[in-house]
């Protein structure tokens, strides 16, 4: 099933295959099936061409077949004929063998799996109903600063910390030389602050389809999202710089790397966005592929700063 799985993280990953690969073994397959999971989820989410109900069921299903209190789903052809990725639909059809894979972990593995893969649908359903009647000419944005941070938790904060309870049950004392319950804080601000990142960079696509994360009063404001771009991108900056921060404390040079990788291509993202104009935001930042292996290198040489 892994060598499955390792082709399936190519197709559908793309610096986080890398980070996935550089993990000690005891990790690499949670964390690796983990993924997986919830980029299959994301794709049911995200696929917009399909009706929402569909969407909402299909989510449903899957939540209970991850959970393992449901049968396996059979995903309607609304969606699977909505998919344009080849590589994500491909993904679709093969979740039966992710739940065989999900099955076949060690019994403290697969709850810490299904845990992460439960909050995250939490946020996806969330995000699908919440924005249900908006679109590119009425879009709708999030209340306030706590919905932000709420869905950043649900969605990508938890992968800190399932990062982190993972890393301390496979590895125990080897993981960390810093406490658990440090790291724990650690990993979900590092979690929140990559989210982050991709909503910053991702504002105009978003907002073409109704969906503005930044709390602002209008959302046709430019100047008004503007304002708050800039300071959410120096929020991002602090809790990506916590995700520096907790890779320090881990004494594997490898873990360290693959840890390390997503805040080095984060931070430069976040420098191209610093200070950014409209239109430029508009052409969608996106850090180039031989930047991403260059920062691979720096990683495993213990360059990072």
């Amino acid at each position: 099933m892994e060598d499955s799985g390792k082709q399936w993280l190519k197709g559908v990953s793309r610096s986080f295959y890398l980070t996935l690969r550089l993990l000690p073994g005891p990790m690499r397959g949670a964390a690796s099936l983990g993924y997986l999971l919830a980029r299959a989820s994301d794709t049911l989410a995200d696929t917009e061409a399909a009706p929402l109900e569909a969407r909402l069921q299909s989510l449903d299903a899957f939540g209970r077949a991850v959970a393992g209190g449901g049968a396996l789903p059979r995903w309607p052809l609304s969606i699977m004929n909505s998919i344009d990725d080849p590589r994500e639909r491909r993904l679709l059809e093969g979740s039966e063998r992710l739940f065989g894979w999900l099955a076949g972990l060690p019994g403290a593995q697969a709850e810490l799996v299904r845990e992460v893969v439960r909050i995250i649908i939490g946020g996806q359903r969330l995000d699908l109903e919440r924005f249900a009647g908006a679109d590119g000419k009425h879009p709708l944005a999030l209340a306030d600063d706590a919905a932000l941070e709420d869905y950043a938790w649900r969605v990508a904060g938890s992968v800190g910390a399932f990062w982190t309870k993972l890393g301390f049950l496979t590895l125990g004392e080897r993981f960390s030389t810093t406490p658990a319950d440090v790291m724990l804080e650690k990993g979900v601000a590092y979690g929140k602050g990559l989210q982050l990142v991709n909503i910053l960079r991702d504002l105009p696509a978003d907002l073409a389809g109704g969906r503005c994360y930044l709390p602002v009063a209008d959302p046709h404001d430019t100047q008004a999202l503007l304002a708050s771009h800039a300071r959410w991108v120096e929020r991002a900056g602090e809790w990506v710089g916590e995700g520096f921060s907790y890779a320090e404390t881990l004494p594997c040079r490898r873990l360290r790397a693959a840890t390390v990788l997503p805040a080095m291509i984060a931070r430069e993202t976040l420098e191209r966005l610093r200070g950014i104009g409209w239109e430029c935001l508009q052409q969608r930042v996106k850090i180039p592929r031989r930047r991403v292996y260059l920062a691979l290198l720096r990683a495993l040489a213990g360059r990072c700063g």
